[in-house]
């Protein structure tokens, strides 16, 4: 307040004294004639009204570096007085470069006089403000950013843009980065986060909310367009030579080097997905049967999908149904394994690749009044009559063949109780006429 009072006087001291008025001098004196610096100074817009408004704590004003320290910071607020930032307050969260004398910053007002009689500003909570307005340019620009990664949780990973924390959650990591665990265990892909810790990532901003302090980044996004441009280059039916990178309950990815790429780096690979179904030409219930990570393979492109890939192996494979007229005919009975029974019937192997569905309603009508599980078995062979053949689309239908031999050891089994029921029945019809 004494810099306020120290300035207003020294504007006083150099008004011009009174003149005696005449009917000479009383003329208006035109703008032209008015000293520019009289006109803009403190004193000038007191005198003529226009009193400049003094800010108030939480207001952000504008000053020119005075002077810079390691600990303090001292502005030049005309027509206010002297600023200075303190300790802590120094910290700017945009990381800008070392201040200078000369420089106009922004700061925010913390306290109107401090017992020095400064006025005490802040530039970290300025550029808090500042911060948010630069991250919410850079989601709505979807510009690259670059970021380290500071910590890791189950669900992601804690990074810092502005000096304002951020969460990349693990969904959003790209294929390079992303954590493959094959059981899903929670502690097994925390392990391999923490492995990030202290790497630069290039991310984008996908989400912000200021007002609840909340920033979502995104890898995936970053590398998509990179991903994208060499994905253009890729046509569907070309065939890729790669390694398994993870492998899940659907299928499994496979990272490949697309055409033309510089050099044989991570950075350059591209990432696709063999569905579980495009594995091999049986039926597959788990993936991890069929490869494992790290294993050499090739695959064909048979859909892209913007910046997705979808692969197949059993594409490079010859199909066992196109010659399976060569080894089964309709009306064959064959051997065959239960693989799998479900509520409308069984499948069945006839060998490694060529499978078969027996409905229920065929063995309910051989075995009647019994259960499926009473009939048949997951794992054990039996004897089927081929129904129908549809190589194109892969079916094949067939009827349980009543075991002989097995119904004639439950037929034997069960003669001694009819034998015992039929005395039972004929003892009762003795006694009754008796």
């Amino acid at each position: 307040m004494s810099d306020i009072l120290t300035n207003l006087a020294k504007e006083v001291d150099n008004l011009p004294a009174e003149q005696p008025s005449d009917d000479s001098t009383k003329a208006s004196v035109s703008e032209e004639t008015v000293d520019e610096e009289q006109v803009d100074s403190p004193m000038s817009k007191l005198l003529s009204g226009k009193v400049a408004v003094f800010p108030q704590v939480g207001d952000l004003v504008e000053g020119e570096v005075i002077e810079v320290s390691s600990n303090e910071i001292y502005l030049n607020l005309n027509p206010f007085g002297t600023g200075i930032v303190m300790g802590k307050e120094i910290k700017n969260g945009m990381g800008g470069n070392k201040l200078m004398s000369g420089d106009k910053i922004s700061a925010t007002v913390i306290d109107l006089e401090n017992d020095e009689g400064f006025i005490e500003l802040s530039i970290r909570e300025a550029s808090h403000e500042k911060a948010w307005d630069d991250l919410e340019s850079k989601r709505d620009t979807q510009e690259k950013i670059a970021t380290r990664i500071l910590s890791a949780n189950k669900g992601g990973l804690m990074v810092e843009l502005n000096g304002i924390t951020g969460f990349l959650p693990v969904s959003q990591l790209s294929s390079k980065n992303y954590p493959r665990v094959e059981d899903g265990d929670k502690n097994k892909i925390l392990t391999l986060l923490k492995k990030l810790i202290g790497q630069e990532m290039e991310v984008r901003i996908i989400d912000t909310n200021r007002e609840n302090e909340k920033l979502i980044v995104s890898e995936k996004a970053a590398q998509s367009e990179k991903d994208k441009e060499s994905i253009s280059k890729l046509d569907v039916s070309d065939v890729i030579e790669g390694e398994i990178s993870g492998v899940v309950d659907f299928g499994a990815f496979i990272k490949f080097l697309p055409k033309g790429a510089k050099n044989d780096s991570e950075e350059e690979k591209l990432e696709g997905l063999v569905h579980i179904s495009e594995m091999a030409w049986q039926l597959i219930e788990n993936p991890r049967n069929i490869v494992k990570v790290g294993d050499k393979v090739k695959a064909q492109i048979i859909g892209i999908d913007e910046d997705k890939i979808s692969l197949s192996i059993r594409a490079l494979q010859e199909d066992p149904w196109s010659v399976i007229d060569k080894k089964f005919k309709i009306g064959d009975v064959v051997k065959g394994v239960v693989n799998k029974i479900n509520h409308f019937g069984a499948f069945v192997y006839l060998d490694k690749d060529i499978h078969g569905l027996a409905h229920i309603s065929e063995m309910f009508e051989l075995y009647p009044g019994k259960s499926l599980e009473d009939i048949i078995s997951v794992g054990q062979e039996y004897s089927w009559k081929i129904l129908s053949m549809e190589p194109k689309d892969h079916r094949m239908g067939l009827a349980l063949v009543k075991d002989t031999k097995k119904a004639k050891v439950e037929k034997k089994a069960k003669e001694p109780e009819e034998k015992k029921g039929t005395e039972k029945k004929e003892a009762k019809k003795k006694k009754k006429e008796e």
